[in-house]
């Protein structure tokens, strides 16, 4: 009977997403005893599963609940098959990355500002966000104190499926779309490309898997390329943009971000970003909705269904991810 190793801390009604015909193990996100596994669904954080792995004995395949699976990297032996969960964040991912764009294009931050100041008076201040942007020649009547996204041109970098997935949400705002990924193909621009298209945009939006090509996607040279006032939006890992160049730009006032990952992480206390001007930021949260382990779970399942009748196994990571 196949010998699965789950974390005991995942809910016990998930469990039962699981198919037949197998024998569970529930691990301590802190074993004190080897187990004996041979399909080990792993926790959604490294450290948890650097924890657990010392403590398996007789592994074979390592299933993650996340996409991102570079920490894994690190800790999983070439003789074990190695599974990430792509897809599991798709469409989370997704819904933080619209809302990115929409908060920092109508000024939410800026807003809720003004609300905990209770002084309506402030709004101006928006007025003058704007210009600082977009430096006009001279200023329109009225004032300006929110953005539209309407007719903006929306470079995504990493068009994969979560990269579609975005876009599927952005069309109904009626902006253009560029594309960019590591396959060039019908309508997608290769990623040697990005410093001509950079320009152009309004919106760069990064969505691409943490390798050694995409550290440091995005440095001084590619920030100095952007359109001055257009948006950074980074859904991907932190290290994909460099944090000085990143922090230099904006105090410059050349571009603005809002972004989920950060480098380093976590972002330490009082670190620079945290009070950047022209930044929104989140903690890392965008794939932390309830329905994380309901898929990461679904996925597991059908894995371990895939293994059961020795069919190939789905998102098998070869080489660097």
């Amino acid at each position: 009977m196949l010998k699965v190793g789950v974390p005991d801390a995942v809910d016990p009604d998930l469990l039962r997403l699981l198919p037949e015909g197998i024998s569970l193990e529930l691990i301590p996100l802190q074993p004190e005893r080897t187990v004996e596994v041979e399909f080990w669904i792993t926790p959604p954080w490294t450290h948890q599963s650097e924890q657990q792995f010392p403590f398996l004995h007789g592994l074979r395949v390592a299933q993650a609940t996340v996409a991102g699976v570079d920490g894994l990297l690190k800790l999983i032996p070439p003789d074990v098959v190695l599974c990430d969960a792509r897809g599991v964040h798709t469409i989370s991912t997704a819904e933080w990355t619209v809302a990115a764009i929409l908060a920092s294009t109508k000024y939410f931050p800026l807003f809720d500002d003004l609300r905990h100041t209770g002084v309506w008076a402030r709004r101006k201040e928006a007025q003058e966000r704007y210009y600082s942007l977009h430096p006009p020649v001279k200023r329109p009547y009225p004032h300006v104190l929110c953005e539209e996204l309407h007719g903006q041109r929306v470079l995504i970098v990493g068009y994969g499926a979560i990269g579609r997935a975005i876009e599927e949400r952005l069309q109904p705002f009626g902006v253009q779309f560029v594309r960019i990924a590591r396959t060039v193909r019908d309508g997608v621009f290769g990623v040697e490309e990005l410093p001509d298209l950079l320009p152009s945009a309004d919106v760069v939006i990064l969505i691409v898997p943490f390798t050694r090509e995409t550290t440091h996607m995005i440095g001084e040279r590619e920030l100095a390329l952007m359109k001055q006032g257009a948006l950074l939006v980074n859904a991907a890992r932190g290290p994909v943009v460099q944090t000085d160049a990143l922090l230099a730009a904006l105090h410059q006032g050349r571009i603005r971000a809002a972004i989920d990952v950060t480098d380093p992480e976590p972002l330490p206390d009082a670190h620079p970003l945290w009070s950047a001007p022209n930044l929104l930021i989140t903690p890392h949260v965008a794939g932390s909705t309830p329905m994380f382990m309901v898929r990461a779970m679904e996925f597991a399942a059908s894995q371990i269904g895939r293994y059961l009748r020795r069919e190939p196994l789905e998102n098998v990571v070869s080489g660097e991810y």
